[in-house]
């Protein structure tokens, strides 16, 4: 019976040593059958293990002694206690590869010493087994281990082969196989090397130390000393080492290190800003907010490489087909080296030869990887990008999408009121009543009062000088209050056709009629004599939306649906403007949860794009939850699926389109690991199949596959 995780995360270790997928699991079910160990996890394309009991660091060690695993204590947030990735020390070329360039060197003499001395002599046989024992020493030892316990894995059928082809006397072909191998793991090694590194080099981008203001002195100290509260100084120039709030100071941020937004965004006190992303003008005066450990870089390198060890649906396919392939490759070895002698005559000593290639063809090396090294290059490329992809699974559902929704307010509009349109009545242009509207407004607890304070602001009218007495609401439909001895009004068309002295004539309504068409919010300002003015405010759109939803149809997204709380007429002309397929409006919370539940009984694969925060319910029943801004909120970026970084919408049809070129790498890969399989199989029945083209059909298929999937690393957002 298979143990389950308990609720906790457990304890996390950093793993060094791992040459492949394959030898990754073998070292979780290792460490699984631990005395201590409750159940563990591996997350190979970040290199660590989940371990959830009680576990030394020897211990595991000792359960990953086949594959020389060096195993370090990490925090919950993938670092060491002080707040860091580890350091990795650069290691010569030669000494990284010494094993492999020795087992290189003998294997060259043997080919010297068999031109000048023969096939048959002693020395080169003795040069051939030396080429092979010094490449292939740890491949041996767990090979034949895993033959003594029944495991049959790639290194068991390398072990066999290599095995057979020394007691049929073939050795400089065994010593190329050996090679070849140690080659195609090292590139295997190497292409993950290249993906993990995409996302650590993340966390290099912030500073390790910041010049901070204590007790009226300045100090340059290390990240990890910097407690909440300090004040640290960013220069011109400088990139902010930790995450806080501007007490003083004024200057553009560049954010693209976290929002992947490329144009700098203009920063001044109150407002928040974030470790790794770069000071472009002023001097800036930032209060610590965060520790080093919870910064949004830390937490987004930790969320994606929780989301690497999440095994996608074609990685689970892959996983299962692997676990019966292997035995199905040795049987169909055994028929080939048994069949022919025994029914047909054959030669034994050549079909045990084609059993044995068969064998190390049959390595499913590049089947293995091929999803892997694709979930994380794409992964790491979307988190350069500014987009936070939670898992496999989500990177696939992506690029399933039949119909997205969308939240209106803060997703397809800016979620921030403004005046759109000023009209004084009677052709009047007097600057005196939009102090006075103001002065009014300012007074008001209504949401739209900030849009018109903003206008007022904008065109600097004075207003805060103005007295008001007898200020009231009139509920439901606007304020009143007394200046200079006149009571004026401010409030929806309604409130004025009860006011039976004032002039809203016919000519007024159609105006206001007209405005509300156009989605927009109308007051209507005058008194109880005179109508004076007309105001609309409205929720402005983005100016990208309607780029954004055309270019998602072209993508082939069915359906778009704008969800929003907003009145028919308002939600119908914001709809038809950014060119939704869909409006549904006048929604509660419960609403847009039904909404969702109806799009995906009829289109199963559904996104919902919102706030990750009033969106609750609807991102959690969406197939995929897309949340924006994920930057500047953790619930974003610990609910979501999907966290767009920056508040911009561009960045979602690029993450469909990354999602389709990864589904479409991957069946790809899988394709063609399985096709060059088969290929070299059917050379088996001319007799054709060697040892060495077999391990080099294995090694150029893990090669073709690795750099296939490490394109997803260059996919850019115009392509």
């Amino acid at each position: 019976m298979s143990k389950k995780a308990p609720e906790n995360k457990g304890n996390v270790y950093r793993v060094q040593g791992f040459t492949c997928a394959n030898c990754a699991g073998k070292f979780e079910k290792n460490v699984k059958d631990l005395p201590g160990v409750e159940d563990a996890k591996v997350n190979f394309g970040a290199s660590k293990i989940s371990v959830y009991g009680e576990a030394t660091t020897e211990e595991l060690e000792k359960a990953g002694a086949f594959e020389n695993l060096k195993v370090s204590v990490e925090n919950s947030r993938g670092q060491d206690s002080k707040g860091e990735l580890p350091d990795k020390e650069e290691i010569a070329f030669y000494k990284k590869h010494s094993t492999l360039l020795y087992s290189a060197l003998f294997m060259a003499l043997g080919f010297i010493s068999m031109f000048v001395n023969g096939n048959e002599n002693m020395i080169t046989a003795l040069l051939f087994i030396t080429s092979m024992l010094v490449g292939g020493l740890s491949l041996f030892r767990t090979g034949l281990q895993n033959l003594m316990r029944f495991e049959f894995d790639m290194r068991t059928l390398m072990t066999i082969a290599v095995i057979g082809g020394v007691i049929i006397g073939e050795w400089a072909e065994v010593a190329i196989v050996v090679i070849l191998f140690a080659i195609s793991e090292a590139l295997e090694r190497f292409s993950m090397d290249r993906a993990r590194k995409s996302i650590s080099s993340l966390m290099d981008i912030a500073p390790k130390e910041a010049l901070v203001k204590r007790n009226g002195e300045e100090m340059t100290i290390h990240v990890k000393d910097i407690a909440i509260g300090d004040v640290m100084i960013v220069k011109p120039g400088q990139k902010i080492a930790m995450d806080g709030v501007i007490v003083n100071g004024y200057s553009a941020i560049n954010q693209a290190a976290i929002t992947g937004e490329s144009v700098p965004v203009e920063k001044t006190v109150d407002d928040e800003v974030f470790a790794g992303t770069l000071n472009e003008e002023g001097l800036l005066e930032v209060e610590i907010t965060k520790l080093v450990e919870d910064t949004t870089i830390s937490k987004i390198v930790h969320l994606v490489e929780e989301a690497q060890a999440e095994r996608a649906p074609s990685q689970a396919f892959v996983d299962k087909f692997a676990k019966y392939y292997t035995p199905i490759i040795m049987i169909i070895a055994a028929l080939v080296a048994t069949v022919p002698p025994l029914i047909f005559d054959g030669s034994w000593e050549t079909w045990i030869y084609q059993g044995l290639a068969v064998l190390v063809v049959g390595c499913p090396c590049a089947l293995v990887i091929s999803t892997p090294i694709s979930i994380v290059s794409a992964i790491g490329n979307a988190a350069k990008k500014g987009v936070l992809i939670k898992g496999g699974v989500y990177l696939e559902e992506i690029g399933g999408l039949k119909a997205i929704a969308f939240d209106k307010t803060g997703t397809l509009t800016k979620g921030v009121p403004v005046v759109t349109d000023y009209r004084e009545l009677n052709n009047q242009t007097d600057e005196q009543l939009l102090s006075i509207i103001t002065a009014l407004e300012y007074r008001s607890q209504h949401p739209l009062a900030s849009a018109i304070i903003k206008k007022a602001e904008d065109e600097n009218i004075s207003y805060a000088d103005i007295k008001v007495d007898d200020f009231s609401s009139i509920t439901g439909k606007g304020i009143k209050g007394t200046i200079n001895g006149i009571m004026y009004y401010i409030g929806n068309p309604k409130l004025f056709k009860e006011l039976s002295n004032s002039n809203f004539d016919k000519e007024v309504e159609q105006h206001v009629t007209a405005l509300q068409k156009q989605g927009k919010t109308v007051m209507v300002v005058g008194t109880e004599k005179e109508t004076l003015a007309v105001i609309a405010v409205a929720d402005e759109v983005r100016e990208v939306s309607k780029d954004v939803i055309q270019k998602l149809h072209q993508a082939g997204i069915k359906r778009t649906v704008m969800l929003t709380g907003d009145n028919h007429s308002t939600a119908n002309a914001i709809g038809s403007h950014v060119g939704v397929t869909d409006v549904q409006s006048e929604l509660l919370p419960q609403d847009k949860l039904d909404v969702i539940k109806q799009l995906r009984s009829k289109y199963d694969n559904v996104a919902m794009v919102g706030d990750g925060v009033n969106d609750a319910p609807a991102l959690a029943a969406a197939t995929v939850g897309i949340a924006m801004g994920g930057a500047g909120t953790d619930t974003a970026l610990e609910t979501a699926d999907v966290a767009l970084m920056g508040d911009d919408l561009r960045k979602l049809p690029f993450t469909v389109k990354l999602s389709r070129k990864t589904l479409n790498i991957i069946k790809a890969n899988i394709a063609f690991a399985i096709a060059i399989k088969l290929l070299a199989l059917f050379l088996v029945i001319p007799g054709w199949l060697t040892l060495w083209i077999a391990i080099l059909s294995d090694m150029g298929a893990t090669l073709l596959v690795a750099l296939n999937g490490l394109r997803l690393m260059r996919v850019e957002e115009d392509e």
